[in-house]
């Protein structure tokens, strides 16, 4: 089994990034809200776990979402290759992995970071738009409608969300530097941690991401 993952602010590309990996190579993407909606869908024992926490409006704890990810693990082969987009998010999550792979005898292999200057994520992340009838999403820069304000589609209003404010945001990346700077050293520490450029083209800082982690499936 081999491991990476992903890390990266809010507007680093994570997301993005990770689809192309996927589409080029044969790394599962796994993404922790894909499964624990699963497993309360399927009512798995750690599903029903997580059911109760989100019932009660509380945050799912730490185990439980490595516990989501092992259930996962264990229903594939032991040869596969596992791509995990944002997570870790905390120093106890990525402990917690550790000791889930060690029972594979696996580990993790590669840690991505994602870098990009935070003018950049401030203005991708500032500039989506979505429409109030269909809910298409654009970008005044990256992906602009045709017509300013309006939605290709359906002629709809586009309008900013509320949690895609300037203040918002940077709240958000404030957040994100405090919760990860532990984790970044942990991953430092363990000489797996690899930082990537991802202000470029998509395609230049998947190429790279790949030029590193496509050996790791030969060995």
């Amino acid at each position: 089994m081999k491991t990476i993952i992903l890390l990266g602010a809010p507007g680093a590309g994570k997301g993005t990034i990770a689809e192309g990996i996927r589409n080029e190579s044969v790394f599962i993407h796994v993404s922790t809200g894909d499964m624990l909606r699963e497993a309360v869908k399927n009512g798995t024992v750690v599903g029903r776990q997580a059911e109760g926490f989100m019932k009660r409006g509380e945050l799912v704890p730490d185990d439980v979402i490595v516990g989501i990810v092992g259930e996962r693990l264990d229903r594939g082969a032991r040869d596969l290759a596992y791509m995990f987009d944002g997570f870790p998010r905390t120093l106890e999550q990525a402990r917690l992995l550790d000791e889930t792979l060690s029972r594979y005898a696996s580990k993790v292999d590669k840690v991505f970071l994602l870098d990009a200057p935070r003018e950049l994520l401030m203005a991708r992340l500032t500039g989506r738009r979505v429409c109030r009838k269909c809910g298409q999403s654009y970008h005044v820069i990256n992906i602009p409608p045709k017509k300013t304000g309006v939605c290709d589609l359906c002629g709809g209003e586009l309008y900013q969300r509320a949690d895609d404010s300037e203040a918002t945001i940077l709240n958000r990346l404030e957040v994100y530097s405090k919760q990860t700077e532990s984790l970044i050293s942990y991953y430092e520490k363990k000489g797996v941690l690899v930082r990537i450029d991802s202000a470029r083209q998509r395609q230049d800082t998947v190429a790279e991401i790949l030029a590193i982690a496509k050996p790791l499936i030969a060995t």
